[in-house]
Order: structure tokens, then sequence, then C-alpha cells
């Protein structure tokens, strides 16, 4: 492990000074690569559903795994999309001057080597090192092992397009090894390693966390809340919560928890919910919720405590009256995970209130939570949605993937 880390320093320092152009071109070369090797990664990946199946993982983790010619599709599309994105490196983001004259520019420089740690999610694979490429920095890829062979097939499809464009092929390397031991010990790597970025469930998020030496951000788990507000009306309701829920429901933006205000529960339930368990979601409710639900014949259950602030990543949504806007704040203050949080409603001052009071990396408002995704928000593609507030926070795109250093323009200025 300590070998293909010093070779991804060593790229590190190519990649901090190779030109636009040529990273663009690595990327649209990988791009190309992605579909040109379709069959062989299909196939890889198709080892990697076996496995997984023969496992007895759930539908929504063989979703999460699962490639198709349409997904790989995407996949080259959000390379081809970040190569359109501006560099990061370079850009001066703030100046100004001393009255001693000196001149002082804070510029973006890329982080160095980041270590991703993710698990059954092989388009992470292509995100990390498309990013990383852009914003220069070399990658390090620790997929679970449920995705080792898609992840491997998909990484030397990328290194073909950093061969194409004449970069190093240690820009982005996949760990070779499933074994957890590797990871520990890039871990410790505190002298090669700039930043290490794990994605995935609570468990692995601490298991880095507790035994990382090198600096980490953490992407832990979406409890996405959205908050259905008196004035919301019925069909953006419906819609907007069927589309959080249903849409994908083993990703980390999925809709986890629907909160409704009680002046509007007898409106609006019955057809949110209605349609929410005509798409097969499983109604976890509290007694409020239960009883206008069961009123309206819609097939529902009693919630357990620990089903309010849970992560589901199935067809499973908890349900709970709350007195009002207060009480809504209050609920996603104590069970929220800082991801993303969503209101529908028409009053503007709700509205704003949401806004201001509730933390978390994303808040929307009359839109569904699937749309915190670095592609929808318009950075190409992300490396992941970041729940740490240091130093970046929401989806990690190629600004995120970049530090300021300071450069201080003098004419012979001695301090005195």
């Amino acid at each position: 492990m300590r070998a293909l880390a010093v070779a991804a320093k060593e790229a590190a320092r190519e990649l901090s000074r190779a030109p636009t152009a040529r990273k663009n071109a690595a990327l649209l070369a990988a791009a190309d690569a992605v579909i040109r090797r379709s069959r062989g990664i299909l196939a890889a990946n198709k080892h990697d559903l076996a496995a997984a199946k023969k496992a007895g993982q759930n539908a929504a983790y063989l979703d999460r795994l699962a490639l198709d010619p349409k997904r790989l599709e995407g996949i080259a599309g959000a390379l081809r999309e970040v190569a359109r994105l501006p560099d990061p490196v370079g850009e001066v983001t703030a100046s100004w001057s001393r009255p001693n004259g000196l001149a002082i520019r804070k510029v973006r420089i890329p982080l160095g080597v980041v270590l991703m740690v993710y698990e059954a999610r092989p388009n992470v694979t292509t995100d990390a090192a498309g990013l990383c490429l852009k914003s220069g920095n070399a990658a390090i890829l620790r997929p679970g092992s449920d995705a080792l062979h898609s992840s491997l097939a998909l990484a030397d499809a990328f290194a073909d397009g950093l061969a194409r464009a004449g970069l190093p092929r240690a820009a982005v390397q996949v760990v070779p090894t499933p074994d957890r031991e590797a990871t520990f010990a890039l871990l410790a790597l505190d002298d090669l390693i700039d930043l290490a970025i794990p994605r995935g469930g609570p468990s692995l998020i601490r298991a880095v966390a507790e035994r990382s030496r090198v600096p980490v951000v953490k992407h832990y788990q979406g409890v996405c809340h959205l908050f259905l507000d008196q004035s919301a009306p019925v069909e953006k309701a419906v819609a907007i919560a069927l589309n959080g829920k249903v849409q994908r429901p083993g990703v980390c933006n999925a809709l986890e928890c629907l909160l409704v205000h009680r002046g509007a529960a007898a409106k609006l339930l019955p057809a949110v919910g209605g349609a929410l368990a005509k798409a097969g979601v499983e109604l976890r409710c509290d007694p409020a919720s239960l009883a206008v639900l069961t009123r309206a014949g819609v097939k529902a259950k009693a919630a357990a405590p620990d089903d309010f602030g849970r992560e589901f990543l199935d067809l499973v949504l908890a349900v709970r009256v709350v007195p009002n806007l207060d009480g809504a704040l209050d609920h996603i203050a104590r069970y929220g995970s800082l991801h993303t949080e969503a209101i529908v409603t028409r009053d503007l001052d709700s509205a704003r209130r949401f806004e201001r009071e509730v933390t978390a990396s994303a808040v929307v408002v009359n839109a569904s939570t699937r749309f915190n995704d670095g592609g929808e928000l318009g950075l190409g593609a992300e490396i992941g949605i970041s729940t740490t507030k240091l130093h970046a926070f929401g989806p990690m795109g190629l600004q995120e993937l970049t530090a300021q250093k300071y450069v201080v323009q003098g004419e012979g200025q001695v301090r005195i």
C-alpha cells in the first residue's frame, strides 16, 4: 500500500502542473473507453451482482451495484460534463493590496492525493477519478468487495484515457484487494495521502474515522425529511414525496421521513400516503398519522421508536404529524443527518424560515430531495456529499477538491 501511495504522490505532482487541455483530453478519452469496453465492464458487473445475490443482499443494494448500457452512457456523459467544466486549478478567488504595496491573491491548488473508500457503487469509481483528475489530484480508490470487479474494469477504461493523453496511470489506482487491512494501512499514510473520503454506511464511516491519521471528510448517512406545510398543494406534495421515496430508494438523497403539518394532515395524508402505499412503500406512522391513514383506508403500521432518524434505503418511510413549522424544525434538528431537508409550501415566510433555520448540506423548497446531487446541481459529477462542515458541505465537485494558497507579490518590501 505504501508503494501504491508513493506512486500516487508522484502522479499528483505531475497532475498539478498538467494543462487543462491535457486533462480534458484524458477525460474524453476515458469516456470513449467506457463505451468501447462496455461488454467487459458489464461482464465484470455481472460477476459482482451474482456474488451479491448469493450473499443475500436486498434489492436496493443490488440496484446501487448494477450497471447496464444506460448507466454506462450516464457514466461516460458525466466524464464529458466534467471535461466541459472550468478548471479550478489556478483560479484567483480574491485579491487585494496592502498599504505597504504588497499585492495579495488567493489561488486554488489541488489537495494532492485523495483516498476514496466506498461501498457497492461502481459509478463512484469514475466520478471520483474524473473529478480528481480535473482538479489536479491523484485518486486512490478503495471500493467495497462487492463492487471490486466492476470498479477494476471501469478503472482500466479510465487508465486508457490517461495513457492516450500522456498522463500517468498512477493518477487513478484501485486498491486491488478486498482485504480491510489494506484500507487501514492506507489510512495511516498521512505523509503521502492528503484527504480520505468514506462514502457508505455508518459502520464504514466509523471505521475510517476511528482508524485514520489522514484528514477525513465524511459522506454520512442520508436521513432526509420532507415537511408538508399547511399550505402545501396536494398534487405537488404527492409528486415530490413519490419522487423522493420511490425513484431510487437505495440512495443517500432518498426520502426517509415525511412530516405533515397537523392543520393539513386530513387533507394531505390520504392523498400522499395513498400514492406511496400504492407504489409499494411501507408507511411506519406515529399515532396521529396512523389514525388519519387508517380512516382513509390506506395501509400503514405503527412506527417503532427507532424508525425516526433511521436511513431505510428501501421502500419504507417514517411518517409523523407535527403541530406546525416549529415542530418540523425541532424534529429535523433532533433526527436529521445534515444531508438533505425539504419543504413543500405556498407560504414565503415558512419557506424562508425553513431555509434559514435548517442545517443541512442542501435545503430544498418545493422540489424533491433527489436533487441534492452533483450532476443535478451543475457540478458535472460528485465525489460524495459531505455531511462534514469542514472544509466542504454538500456535493463535492471540483472546487471542493481544491485548497487555496496565498500568493504575495512584492517589490523588495521587508517587515519592520
